[in-house]
């Protein structure tokens, strides 16, 4: 699976998944990691100028992506693209209106991280319930 937001913290992973999968950095031409309005989390967009930097993620059971569909919304797609290396990957593919400039993830680590990390542990909780 090709990751490009939050789900490359392995803080965030641990939360999630109990764990942090094996990853490798991949990139995606054509494709561009958005910002999105009034959210912290990004989406990807088909966009023919774009280069998205990202991770590829190996060795995800069948429950643990079945857990990672039920975390993205029902704005995101799961799509399967092809990646920098010639190797085909999974993604989440955003469907709504984004910002019209990239979604950074330097500033996200910095100012977003902990408070997303506590959210992700929310939705995990409630997810089991």
């Amino acid at each position: 699976m090709f990751v490009y937001g939050t789900l490359r913290f392995p803080e965030i992973l641990r939360v999630l998944l109990g764990r942090v999968p094996d990853m490798r950095p991949a990139t995606a031409t054509g494709w561009s990691v958005r910002a999105l309005p009034g959210v912290v989390y990004p989406g990807l967009v088909a966009d023919p100028d774009g280069v998205a930097q990202g991770l590829v993620m190996t060795g995800l059971t069948e429950a643990e992506r079945r857990l990672l569909d039920a975390y993205e919304d029902d704005d995101y797609d799961p799509v399967l693209i092809t990646l920098d290396d010639g190797q085909r990957a999974w993604t989440y593919v955003w469907k709504a209106s984004t910002e019209p400039y990239d979604w950074d993830v330097e500033r996200f680590a910095r100012e977003e991280l902990p408070a997303f990390v506590d959210r992700c542990r929310l939705w995990r909780r409630a997810f089991t319930s």
